[in-house]
């Protein structure tokens, strides 16, 4: 990672981190508990790359409001899916970002309301703070809403968990990912761009940004989950492969799966550098994703 991506990439994540001190509920909040919950999970750490983008993208042109809700509000609703992927029942995983997972640091029903309460205050925070602007309101609810949906993100976890142990192609694999990783990822992007007042065009090219990147980040997931250890990736490794899971490195192998994620990381930049705006930022953080090492 160049300095110049270091330097403005904590930038944002600062301000994210500002902005879940300052918008979400305390940890004495009643029921104390269940809050300390929601903080524990949400204060974890992580590089924040989906609020980062959301930032980014309400910086490509002129924007209409304070895009930070919109950004601690799509991490809220990553980390309600995170709670609930490492409980028993899904992924059974211990670690998560170097900590306890939620449900090892308190309990598992506690941790089912962390997750629930996270995925709910997600569309409360964009209630709350966008008021002033319901056309710009209804847009960010919409990307936040279909993306986590039944047919998107919790769709593409659906058919992961029922993939698991079997034979897979390359299609249902692209659709496990485009859904469960990449959706998010889109809508980080999608709302982000709202804050521009975009046309119907400029949401499509964000669009595909999303989709190539949402591919790329999954399939690093999948090399890094075999080739990584957990001191450095924050959470167990070698999971994918004990549960059978459908990735990109059992079906492509790693040297496919590089070349996959080299394929959709040059498609993002493409999409990117044609949508223009101030995108310098986002151009360079779309070619570090393909490098990261967690």
């Amino acid at each position: 990672m160049n300095q110049a991506l270091k330097e403005k990439l904590a930038t944002y994540q600062k301000r994210v981190e500002r902005g879940i001190e300052q918008l979400l509920p305390t940890a004495s909040t009643r029921p104390e508990r269940l809050h300390a919950a929601v903080r524990y999970s949400m204060e974890a750490g992580g590089k924040r790359i989906r609020p980062v983008l959301v930032i980014a993208a309400s910086e490509l042109f002129p924007s209409q409001a304070d895009p930070l809700a919109a950004a601690v509000a799509i991490e809220c609703l990553h980390t309600y899916t995170l709670i609930h992927d490492d409980l028993p029942s899904i992924d059974d995983s211990d670690l998560r970002r170097g900590r306890p997972s939620c449900h090892i640091q308190f309990d598992e029903a506690t941790a089912v309301l962390a997750g629930d309460s996270l995925l709910t205050y997600a569309f409360q925070l964009l209630a709350r703070n966008y008021t002033q602007q319901p056309s710009l309101a209804i847009g960010l609810v919409h990307d936040l809403a279909t993306a986590s949906s039944s047919e998107r993100l919790i769709g593409g976890q659906m058919e992961d968990i029922d993939n698991e142990g079997k034979p897979i192609d390359a299609e249902t694999l692209r659709y496990i990912h485009e859904n469960k990783t990449g959706a998010l990822l889109t809508a980080a992007l999608t709302m982000g761009l709202r804050f521009c007042g975009p046309s119907a065009e400029q949401l499509q090219q964000i669009e595909a940004v999303g989709y190539h990147l949402g591919l790329t980040f999954q399939i690093v997931d999948d090399i890094l989950d075999a080739t990584s250890n957990a001191k450095e990736l924050g959470k167990p490794v070698g999971n994918d492969s004990a549960s059978d899971k459908s990735t990109y490195v059992a079906l492509h192998g790693i040297d496919g799966a590089y070349r996959e994620a080299k394929k959709h990381t040059a498609e993002a930049l493409e999409a990117a550098e044609a949508l223009g705006g101030n995108n310098a930022f986002l151009l360079d953080l779309i070619g570090d994703l393909e490098h990261r090492i967690n």
